[in-house]
């Protein structure tokens, strides 16, 4: 619907431009053949500021090397422009730059610098209300989550307490238990203490996965196979807390429970290029009046919420196995 409201506004731009020019050519066909290409060479300029320019320099605060690239940008179509006309018009020497270059570039160039700054214009108006449209459905959710979160608030002293005294009554050489009460603890205080954060350090989020994996170890029996493979380059940046784990328990909820054949989940988390690279994988059965999970739809609602414009999620839900496949430019 997006590229249609486009595709007419060039169209009616065309139209109005052929309707009040068309008596300063010989002939309709030249004039239409002039339009066009006065239309198309605006229409490219524009598009390759607001789709290129602007996200590739401006946004990224290189504020000088845009603007000189935008209008040596603006200057090199527009002279084209001029050159082609001159070769439509059979009059070339009527728009030879360096003999007219004052009246041309008077006529031609300064008028598409305003006209490309006025499309650019609108591309920032339009991303500005944007991003604070963003802005308040992110105040809102977490306003909700807070409230929700201090209705369900019970004391984490107490909490702690009490699982301090339960790992003192385990055995001493029952090491599993102690551990996995440990492995519980820390990831408690890592929910309760450490996710108030915008951001957090990606190796506690690494660490807060890494124990939630181990617990499942301990619940699976051999059938199951767990692959966990980390990256040595996991350090060093910050990202969203609690943003990976809805996809790895998503995997081990829906994993499949093969009596004859294995049950696998594999997660794989790396750094690349200034990307995280996050994949999740789990062998799975069909089964009848499978729902989708309301916690990926949580976690993709975050995702364009948190990271707009600099995220990719994959899903592939397959008979036998499911996918996901996340990008995160960091």
């Amino acid at each position: 619907m997006r590229k249609l409201h486009h595709v007419l506004f060039w169209l009616v731009l065309l139209g109005v431009w052929y309707f009040f020019r068309y008596e300063d050519y010989s002939t309709k066909q030249l004039a239409l053949k002039v339009t066009l290409l006065k239309v198309a060479d605006l229409a490219f300029m524009v598009y390759v500021t607001n789709y290129l320019l602007i996200p590739g320099l401006l946004y990224k605060k290189r504020y000088v090397v845009f603007g000189i690239t935008f209008l040596l940008f603006i200057v090199a179509s527009s002279w084209l422009k001029i050159w082609l006309e001159g070769r439509l018009v059979h009059h070339p020497e009527l728009f030879d730059v360096f003999r007219r270059f004052k009246v041309l570039f008077y006529d031609n160039t300064i008028p598409h610098i305003l006209l490309v700054s006025t499309g650019a214009a609108f591309r920032l108006i339009m991303d500005y209300a944007s991003a604070q449209r963003r802005l308040a459905e992110m105040a809102r959710e977490n306003a909700a989550a807070e409230l929700n979160f201090l209705k369900s608030q019970i004391n984490p002293h107490f909490v702690f307490n009490s699982l301090n005294s339960v790992y003192f009554l385990i055995d001493k050489e029952n090491t599993a238990a102690r551990d996995s009460l440990e492995k519980f603890s820390d990831m408690l205080r890592y929910q309760l203490y450490e996710c108030s954060a915008q951001e957090v350090g990606i190796e506690k989020e690494v660490g807060y996965l890494r124990d939630y994996i181990d617990l499942q170890r301990l619940r699976r029996d051999d059938s199951c196979i767990i692959d966990l493979q980390l990256s040595p380059e996991l350090k060093g940046f910050r990202i969203a807390p609690l943003l990976l784990i809805p996809f790895v328990e998503n995997a081990f909820k829906h994993l499949s429970h093969y009596h004859n054949g294995s049950n696998r989940v594999a997660v794989r988390l790396e750094r690349e290029n200034g990307s995280l690279l996050f994949a999740v994988s789990n062998t799975r059965e069909e089964r009848a009046g499978e729902t989708g999970g309301i916690g990926l739809r949580n976690v993709q609602r975050r995702l364009e919420l948190l990271y707009p414009g600099r995220h990719s999620l994959v899903i592939d839900k397959l008979p036998d196995q499911f996918d996901i496949f996340l990008k995160l430019e960091i």
